[in-house]
């Protein structure tokens, strides 16, 4: 597996992440830990995860995913090759409130890098955007986490591109550390205008922030929870322009032997710049299925066709 800039910083990262939602929780354990060794034995070395995971499977209290990739790495002793993320922000029961005040960023980094069993988490997201605390509150505090060493980079996610963009300049005048990525729900289907939620949904707007400022974009759901090639989950956003790409994806993926859900993975692999597909997994094929996108080689015209494939 390739690796690809991350943001405005001189580290490298996988072309691909592993999203690790339900591991250790919806997703057996065992099983949880061949998936990682999968992706791990293709070369990938990017894992994504956030403190509430998963939390609302009944019987579960959150913090089962990264507790999982620390045994994980522990058993492997395979840390030093991976880049870690991990997010706060969002509703974690019993005793956490949504939000991003400065003290609760703090006290959730601690309690993740328990259960990671590590030092430093290399990505620590703002897993969501908090209108009620300043902005310098939250920035001064994810600051403080990367001057202790706590945390190597930070990054955001469903936040629209005007408060990525104020974020910036508070980081910038205050020399603090700055959201070096973002990440949204993305993939090749796009709602329209009065479809979706802008917080969460990544646009044309947003691509172009990322572009501009070097932020690198993560895609989080790109399947749509496999509504792609699963007749029992369906498709988002009705439209004639849903319909007509998706007819262009089907033609592409049948002119590369492929299948549509790797067409949309290499799709955003080649795109300018590269977006970076979160991908789950829940059994080993849906892994190999995943994995085999990385050879999928779409040429200028492919990309120029699914690109402008619109009603």
């Amino acid at each position: 597996m390739n690796k690809i800039p991350f943001g405005n910083t001189e580290t490298n990262v996988s072309q691909m992440c592993l999203g690790t939602m339900y591991f250790g929780s919806k997703t057996d354990p065992k099983i949880s830990v061949k998936l990682l060794d999968m992706y791990y034995e293709a070369g990938g070395a990017f894992l994504d995860s956030a403190n509430k995971y998963a939390c609302w499977i009944e019987g579960f209290a959150g913090g089962e995913s990264e507790a999982l990739i620390g045994k994980w790495m522990k058993s492997r002793g395979n840390r030093r090759e991976m880049f870690v993320a991990t997010k706060m922000g969002f509703v974690h029961p019993p005793d956490v409130e949504k939000g991003l005040e400065g003290w609760k960023i703090i006290q959730e980094c601690e309690k993740s890098l328990k259960r990671l069993q590590i030092e430093t988490i290399d990505l620590y997201y703002a897993h969501c955007d908090d209108r009620n605390t300043p902005m310098e509150e939250s920035l001064e505090a994810f600051d403080r986490l990367v001057k202790d060493g706590k945390v190597r980079y930070i990054g955001a996610s469903n936040f629209l591109s005007w408060r990525l963009e104020a974020a910036h300049w508070i980081s910038k005048n205050n020399h603090w550390a700055e959201y070096q990525c973002i990440q949204q729900a993305q993939t090749y289907i796009r709602p329209m205008p009065g479809q979706g939620n802008p917080e969460r949904e990544s646009g044309r707007e947003l691509f172009d922030y990322c572009r501009s400022r070097n932020t690198t974009l993560l895609a989080y759901c790109p399947l749509r929870q496999g509504a792609y090639t699963r007749p029992d989950r369906p498709i988002p956003w009705p439209s004639a322009d849903t319909d007509a790409r998706l007819q262009m994806l089907n033609t592409i993926a049948k002119e590369k032997n492929a299948t549509a859900n790797q067409i949309v993975f290499a799709w955003m692999m080649h795109s300018n710049p590269p977006v970076i597909p979160v991908m789950a997994a829940s059994t080993p094929e849906q892994m190999q299925e995943n994995l085999a996108s990385l050879s999928v080689r779409l040429t200028d015209d492919d990309m120029q066709r699914l690109n402008e494939a619109s009603a």
